[in-house]
């Protein structure tokens, strides 16, 4: 009787969702079919051609940080090399035309485009605000992403459609609804090993924060939930044709998340290099002041506060007419309203530090005055954990400071390592040690700091524009066959 029972109620559930998933497939090729009929009535070329679309997926291409440099860089590189193409940018920037966007790579990047860029601006941009999702952020940012990329798809059907920004839930969309050949250029893996071992050790940081880590039922649920989302990021990440990631430390997590190293490359990021090379570099003349220059958008994880109050402590052990004067110069990016409020509260640091009138903001400024602010420069300073890679070390290094940054990911793994077996820079971890290694640099001969700021420009050629034009077009070939 119980078995009776048991397969009158199992039987119907089981048709029901055979039919269901029946009725969701032919749904979904119905879906594919009106797509790919939309994308054949597109216009065609003036020869008659249709142009190939090869479409980036950047929804904020005007924030002026490293992601952006390589989104330019990686369209000049296309439109050197194909003729026939036509790049356009999926962007949420809807505060600019397409004009002043473009102006604004060339202003902050050097980066003239050789044709016209097609922009998609997007409407839905909010839906991957991580302010939107006080908890369960980077699920929520994900489904954001989802529905912000069916927008995109819905305005303009590519050909080849390349995610260089980070958000790989939108490849299964434009793969399978799309027909499109898909690729991705990964900064930094949505998430990553070290951010379980985070939660597992129940560590506090700006993305765990105290109540979690202060309750083991807390960070257990976390924990779940973490290993759940690894698994979904793992499933669509591996839907890629082409994966290109920006340094060993990324290479390393996306392989064991994604699974898919035969279509996986090390692409470093273009790296203005020959612009800072072009500084002059000699021995420091006496000065009664030094600089040390942080470059880097003003975001929570570049971790501005520890720079201050090492700078602070070094200033506190610094013994008074023992050494010139020292300025602290934070040069970044603002791309909203919680980064500015983030300056703020920096600002409001320095001031309980009494530091005020020693650290200097720049805030979204030309490229010019950060070249010039980076050749006065004598200490390059970064101190994000885990940077992905690290763009603007490099370019401290390139532009001849000696380069002080954090002891892990790409600063540690690619830049920031012997050249030739000499010294290109040094790596710190904490707010002591960090203090202590300035403290030591300034302490060295300006001879040595120059030999230091040599073997640096040496090491920083593998990472200039030219070797990244290669290694790209390297990459994406797969894609144009």
């Amino acid at each position: 009787a119980c078995f009776r029972l048991l397969c009158s109620l199992l039987l119907p559930a089981l048709f029901l969702s055979g039919i269901l998933c029946i009725c969701l497939v032919v749904l979904l090729w119905g879906v594919r079919l009106w797509i790919q009929r939309k994308k054949q009535l597109s216009s065609a070329g003036r020869d008659g051609k249709r142009p190939l679309l090869v479409a980036f997926f950047h929804p904020y291409c005007n924030a002026g940080g490293g992601g952006e440099r390589v989104l330019w860089c990686a369209i000049r590189t296309l439109q050197k090399k194909y003729k026939n193409v036509t790049c356009v940018v999926y962007t949420g920037d809807k505060d600019a035309t397409g004009e002043e966007i473009v102006e604004g790579a060339f202003r902050r990047f050097n980066i003239k485009l050789i044709h016209p860029v097609k922009f998609v601006f997007l409407e839905k941009r909010f839906l991957v605000e991580a302010s939107l999702y006080p908890h369960f952020t980077l699920l929520g940012q994900s489904l954001g992403s989802v529905f912000l990329g069916w927008e995109a798809l819905l305005k303009c059907v590519p050909d080849i459609y390349i995610d260089s920004m980070g958000y790989a839930f939108t490849i299964p969309l434009f793969k399978y609804l799309g027909g499109c050949r898909v690729g991705c250029y990964v900064h930094y893996p949505t998430i990553s090993t070290d951010m379980l071992s985070v939660v597992r050790n129940q560590d506090t940081r700006f993305n765990n924060a105290a109540f979690i880590t202060s309750s083991p039922l807390f960070s257990k649920f976390k924990l779940v939930y973490y290993y759940f989302f690894a698994f979904m990021y793992g499933l669509v990440g591996s839907c890629s044709d082409v994966v290109m990631v920006n340094s060993s430390w990324t290479l390393n997590h996306i392989l064991s998340l994604w699974r898919s190293g035969a279509c996986t490359s090390v692409v470093y990021p273009p790296c203005d290099v020959q612009t800072f090379l072009d500084i002059p570099l000699e021995v420091e003349k006496s000065t009664s002041e030094y600089s040390i220059v942080s470059v880097g958008q003003f975001r929570p994880e570049k971790d501005h506060p520890l720079q201050i109050r090492a700078f602070a402590k070094l200033l506190k052990e610094k013994r008074v007419g023992q050494q010139p004067s020292l300025k602290l110069i934070l040069i970044g990016g603002c791309r909203n309203q919680q980064d500015e409020e983030r300056v703020n509260k920096l600002k409001c640091l320095c001031e309980e530090l009494g530091v005020s009138d020693d650290v200097i903001f720049r805030i979204n400024i030309p490229f010019e005055e950060l070249k010039r602010h980076l050749a006065e420069a004598t200490i390059g300073l970064h101190t994000m954990w885990n940077e992905h890679f690290g763009i603007g070390v490099v370019e401290c290094m390139a532009a001849g400071t000696v380069i002080l940054a954090h002891n892990s990911g790409g600063p540690k793994l690619d830049i920031v390592v012997p050249h030739e077996g000499r010294v290109t820079g040094f790596l710190a971890e904490d707010e002591d040690s960090y203090a202590e290694t300035m403290a030591c640099i300034f302490s060295l001969s300006p001879e040595k700091r120059l030999e230091i700021r040599e073997n640096a420009r040496r090491s920083v050629h593998r990472f200039s524009d030219q070797h990244f034009e290669e290694t790209f077009l390297l990459s994406v070939e797969p894609l144009f066959k």
